[in-house]
């Protein structure tokens, strides 16, 4: 039990709502604030535990309720939902997380940096970019599936297998589908100047990082996924050890036990889902060189490979790259490759 006393905030856009408590565990009381009154409240408050949920703008929050000499814990917010009693306001979601807080069994989110949180916001926007040019590549495709044209799958072999259509004027499309084809296209390649900005904005950050640079020497990592693992990381210290980075990313089996029995499934998929699939994504690239290699790593994924079959060792082989990664970062040590 902390001997501090504990404040909840339920974050808002413009209306916050808080709740006070001893360290018994004692309600004092609880205010509504406007967001202006937030910081000032909290400056002539006496040092406490300020707990929020990781939400949209709690990490702004963390880093100004910090400065005033208040101890921030950010939990996540699936698991402050147990906490929760009666019917669900603002001031009981306040309450249920100053009490999660004192009970201290929840991981807290380590607070990002303003770095951080850029370098996130870079690949936000281009993850939403990649999905809004896929979802044109696939509307164009069925469009043009109505008038019995088959487009091969894939956006490098949509760009030529499009342009081809527009250049030929003698293959049948109507002008009008024509027209509509053109003005698709020039979409799509809008669409890939901005990616291309993107991904250089993202390799020349992790050009200028120094954990970038050593996750970049470990098989699997390259600018982006190196540029991803960090941002989402931080320095590490928030976890204990390689193996819970596995499983707060979803790369552990989910677990169904009871009886004394223990029943393992798929992987729990939790976490960050884009930053898993950059991980498997690099695990897929290693797996597919790992016969030419004779390296420990290589080894071990081969024989996984021949035992298990080969989605399951690259799930593995992930976890293992994310294990590493929080090895490399925590620990600040250059990656060394094995001898097998």
């Amino acid at each position: 039990m902390t001997k501090f006393m504990t404040i909840g905030i339920d974050l808002a856009k413009a209306v916050f709502f808080i709740s006070v408590h001893e360290p018994s565990g004692k309600q004092t009381h609880r205010k509504k604030l406007r967001r202006h009154q937030v910081l000032p409240f909290l400056a002539n408050h006496p040092t406490a535990v300020v707990g929020m949920e990781a939400c949209s703008g709690a990490h702004y929050w963390a880093r100004e309720i910090s400065k005033l000499g208040h101890t921030v814990c950010l939990l996540p917010a699936q698991h402050v939902k147990a906490y929760l009693r009666g019917q669900k306001n603002d001031y009981n979601d306040a309450q249920a997380i100053a009490e999660a807080v004192q009970h201290g069994r929840i991981r807290c989110v380590e607070i990002k940096t303003i770095e951080q949180q850029l370098d996130q916001s870079l690949h936000r926007l281009r993850q939403s970019l990649v999905v809004e040019q896929t979802g044109l590549v696939n509307r164009t495709r069925a469009l043009l599936a109505e008038h019995g044209v088959c487009l091969p799958e894939g956006k490098h072999r949509f760009r030529k297998a499009v342009a081809a259509f527009l250049e030929d004027a003698e293959n049948g499309l109507p002008w009008r589908l024509r027209e509509l084809l053109d003005r698709q296209y020039q979409l799509f390649l809008v669409l890939e100047q901005e990616l291309a900005w993107y991904e250089r904005e993202i390799r020349a950050q992790a050009a200028e990082n120094e954990h970038c640079q050593r996750l970049m020497s470990v098989p699997g990592f390259g600018p982006i996924s190196s540029s991803a693992f960090y941002g989402w990381l931080g320095n590490g210290q928030q976890f204990r050890c390689g193996r819970n980075v596995g499983a707060a990313l979803g790369l552990v089996p989910k677990q169904y036990s009871t009886g004394g029995k223990t029943l393992l499934g798929g992987i729990s998929k939790r976490g960050d889902k884009h930053l898993r699939a950059l991980l498997v994504h690099g695990a897929r690239a290693v797996a597919r060189y790992a016969k030419e290699r004779d390296d420990r790593l290589s080894r071990w994924v081969q024989s996984l490979i021949e035992r298990r079959g080969y989605n399951k060792a690259v799930v593995a082989l992930a976890n293992k790259l994310a294990r590493i990664g929080w090895a490399v970062i925590a620990r600040s040590e250059q990656y060394r490759a094995l001898p097998a």
